[in-house]
């Protein structure tokens, strides 16, 4: 073989791992998402006590109430690998999320309390593991505006894309069980968030 035709193993592994990565750079977007949102009312979702769900206009809307309590909505059905896309909204100082598995793992939307600033489409898992932080996400957001956020959780590995973007990866085999999709109202601050598009597809 001319020598210039000669690829290494290494090097070989190598590329290989760098195409997969830029593959992932756009979202899977030809995967037949389904919608778990009927844009009407709660059918298909387990609704928390009190008033902090609604529905307006096709959209759902997560409002806090006045005692600030903080709410909990989630799917009926459970997901192991699943990925799962939503168009969110929200304006001000929120805290928010999108939960998956069990233990409960979840993808931030918005101010973090604990950091006191906006992390939103990085991990929390108890706290934002460095690895797992969407450092380019405000680049990408846009403020008062709709946001796509799709979220992949397939074997040990979680992926997220805002608006087309990849802008973070968390891998650990710890969150492994299937659980309802959750989204979250924080207690403790007056905040408002809307959902719609909200569509999934257990892979």
């Amino acid at each position: 073989m001319p020598r210039h035709c000669i690829v290494f193993p290494a090097v070989a592994a190598a590329l290989v791992a760098l195409a997969s990565l830029t593959c992932r750079a756009e979202p899977p977007a030809d995967l037949p998402l389904e919608p778990i949102f009927n844009g009407q009312d709660l059918a298909g979702w387990t609704p928390a006590e009190g008033t902090f769900w609604r529905v307006e206009d096709g959209v759902l809307v997560g409002e806090n109430d006045a005692a600030q309590a903080g709410s909990m909505l989630h799917t009926a059905r459970a997901y192991g690998d699943v990925v799962v896309e939503a168009d969110c909204r929200f304006s001000g100082e929120i805290d928010s999320g999108i939960m998956l598995r069990k233990p409960e793992l979840q993808i931030q939307i918005g101010v973090s309390r604990s950091l006191k600033r906006d992390m939103t489409c990085s991990f929390y898992n108890g706290k934002y593991p460095e690895e797992a932080r969407a450092t380019r996400a405000a680049e990408l957001l846009k403020p008062n505006d709709w946001n796509r956020i799709r979220v992949e959780a397939k074997g040990d590995t979680f992926t997220v894309w805002l608006n087309g973007e990849q802008v973070s990866r968390y891998t650990n085999p710890k969150y492994a069980e299937a659980a309802p999709i959750g989204l979250q109202i924080h207690k403790g601050l007056p905040m408002k968030v809307e959902f719609r598009n909200i569509r999934a597809l257990a892979l």
